[in-house]
């Protein structure tokens, strides 16, 4: 009964603003930058994701530059990294860190969180669902706007005098609680809690808005279980961030207490240069249940939009139902409610009880099975469909050799036993960045190439999306699988040089190293094709007709360049699910979710006779 009201008022709503938008055209400021258009707001995530990934990418190629090469002189780049370096023309150690820890947090904040959700959650959830817009516009904006604030102090922060923060991307305490540790620890570490805190406040209105969307505001017809695979993953996600993102705003607040107004959460018994410090009674451990009970939900917030991504280019492209829908969902709702009970897997040397370790091991490799299922599902899928491999699809292919491969590797760091000898070392930054970094990026990847036709009304270059994908995908594993070995081998995280450790057999590593970086410099200079795909298209590219991969779900029943309100005349009626591809007897291979039953008689199944 309330959905029905809210629709009818939002019917009044939308015809009321037809008759007078004829008459009142918005300002650019009000069209283009404070807008509170879902596709308006979907591109500026975008654009802005864009520009931190190129910042986040450039930071990482230093440090690997640093890597492979410890001896290179580096002089000639100090017009632009200035006093990152020493007098003898290397990266400075402290700097090292700080790159390290801005590189984690803008990748996986910034880019494959308000980049990649901000970006599809915004443009795809009205569209698919059947609703005008979101279900509070004025929200969404305030959501984009206090990232970009975010944004704004993260920026800030790179340049200020003693250098960004340099605690790591999850900044553990003592060393972000201390000015006097390390230099990073100073004015940038402040505003690297004062950015994240408005992050947080930007990620839980845009969530709020997003599960509000999807239950309120679903077109007639549309049920749950009719609902595309994209929807449910981006349900949950939303889910996951409203539940999870306080977790770290607390975290973070008692982390600027104890910096700026001598409280002690999370110090105790710390000693300086041989002087004991006041603070008692913390605990630094504390911290780390707070960061991971948001950071182990953050790696399915940053996965889940990709893999729903998949979930509809694959079946578009497979031209096939998707395989074992219900299956997806619920793996979906499973993958969710295990992720908030496998935190401490990331903490299994901290000193945890070894009883509580087998627990957590327990719930870890359980949550692989949900996992399992998706992986097998995709597979199915593709299993003798029609593929048509347009960049989308590759993409999406790729997300799923990653996420089976990063995902095995993940099966070593959730034993607790054998993790004592893995946590800290190369392996695990092989196996993060394969299964979340490299798989959610290309989920964002496949999401562009599939619905930029829907986002600016023209077409990608297809051949340069086929060279941009063979780059990236055999580039990122070049760059991350041989992190495995170098791991096993025991190369620790975060170390700045290897030239002069001792231990084992490390210095016949180097060779590796040097290889992955030249791997990791022509793997980022590829992505640059893609920005020159996707800058140029938006002007210059072939316009796209209005359903170009004759898909079935309803933003292509949209105009090609759909206005405010998405549609100019009345919302469609959704009669059937979003996946009837080839079905036998039917004219053509997909039947549109708007389509009714009386109108496909030749294809109609005994169970659909109900309809």
């Amino acid at each position: 009964m309330i959905m029905k009201a809210t629709k009818l008022y939002e019917e009044k709503v939308v015809d009321a603003h037809e008759e007078h938008q004829e008459h009142h055209e918005q300002s650019f400021i009000r069209k283009y930058i404070f807008s509170e258009d879902h596709k308006t707001i979907a591109k500026q995530f975008l654009i802005t994701g864009i520009f931190w990934a190129v910042i986040g990418g450039a930071l990482s190629f230093l440090f690997r530059i640093q890597l492979g090469f410890p001896d290179m002189d580096l002089t000639a780049l100090s017009p632009i990294i200035g006093n990152w370096l020493t007098p003898q023309g290397k990266i400075d150690p402290e700097v090292y860190l700080a790159l390290i820890t801005m590189h984690g947090t803008i990748m996986v904040f910034f880019v494959l969180t308000a980049g990649l959700s901000g970006t599809f959650l915004n443009f795809l959830i009205p569209l698919q669902l059947g609703a005008r817009d979101m279900a509070s516009g004025f929200i969404n904006m305030f959501s984009y706007w206090f990232f970009f604030l975010s944004s704004v102090i993260m920026l800030i922060s790179i340049f200020v005098e003693g250098g960004p923060a340099s605690g790591g991307w999850t900044v553990y305490p003592p060393l972000s609680a201390l000015e006097q540790a390390v230099s990073g620890s100073g004015l940038g570490m402040t505003l690297w809690l004062v950015s994240m805190s408005f992050f947080v406040v930007s990620a839980l209105l845009g969530a709020l808005n997003y599960i509000t969307t999807i239950i309120n505001l679903r077109t007639e017809g549309m049920t749950f279980f009719r609902m595309p695979l994209t929807i449910w993953a981006f349900l949950i996600t939303a889910i996951l961030g409203v539940l999870s993102f306080p977790v770290l705003l607390s975290a973070a607040l008692l982390l600027i207490m104890d910096r700026s107004f001598g409280t002690s959460f999370y110090l105790s018994d710390i000693y300086i240069a041989g002087e004991a410090l006041s603070n008692q009674g913390g605990s630094a451990i504390l911290f780390q249940h707070l960061f991971w009970f948001l950071g182990h939900p953050e790696v399915y917030i940053v996965i889940l939009p990709s893999l729903g991504i998949a979930s509809e280019v694959i079946a578009t492209c497979s031209r096939k139902p998707i395989f074992g829908y219900k299956a997806m969902v619920y793996s979906l709702i499973g993958i969710g409610v295990l992720s908030f009970v496998v935190w401490a897997h990331h903490m299994f040397i901290s000193g945890m009880n070894p009883f509580l370790g087998s627990v957590f091991t327990i719930l870890t490799l359980i949550i692989a099975v949900p996992s399992a299922i998706k992986a097998f599902n995709y597979i199915a899928t593709l299993w003798r469909g029609n593929i048509i491999f347009t960049p989308a699809m590759l993409f999406s292919i790729g997300l799923v050799s990653f996420f089976i491969s990063g995902g095995v590797t993940g099966l070593f760091l959730g034993n607790s036993v054998v993790d004592i000898n893995l946590h800290d070392t190369y392996f695990v930054v092989a196996h993060f960045h394969i299964v979340m970094g490299s798989a959610s990026f290309f989920g964002l990847f496949s999401g562009v190439y599939h619905w930029f036709p829907k986002m600016f009304g023209r077409m990608m270059n297809r051949n340069l999306g086929y060279v941009h994908f063979w780059f990236t995908f055999i580039g990122a594993y070049l760059v991350f699988f041989p992190l495995h070995y170098i791991g096993i081998a025991g190369f620790p995280r975060r170390y700045y040089s290897f030239t002069n450790f001792e231990a084992g057999k490390i210095e016949s590593f180097m060779d590796l190293n040097v290889f992955v970086t030249i791997a990791a410099g022509i793997t980022f200079a590829a992505q640059f094709i893609f920005l020159f795909n996707f800058f140029y298209s938006i002007y210059r590219g072939r316009k796209a007709s209005q359903n170009p991969w004759k898909s079935n779900t309803l933003e292509w029943t949209t105009p090609v360049n759909p206005g405010h309100g998405n549609w100019p005349g009345k919302i469609p009626k959704v009669e059937r699910w979003a996946y009837d591809y080839s079905k036998p007897g039917a004219k053509e291979d997909f039947i549109p979710q708007n389509v009714p039953y009386s109108k496909t008689p030749e294809s109609n199944l005994p169970e659909d006779e109900h309809h």
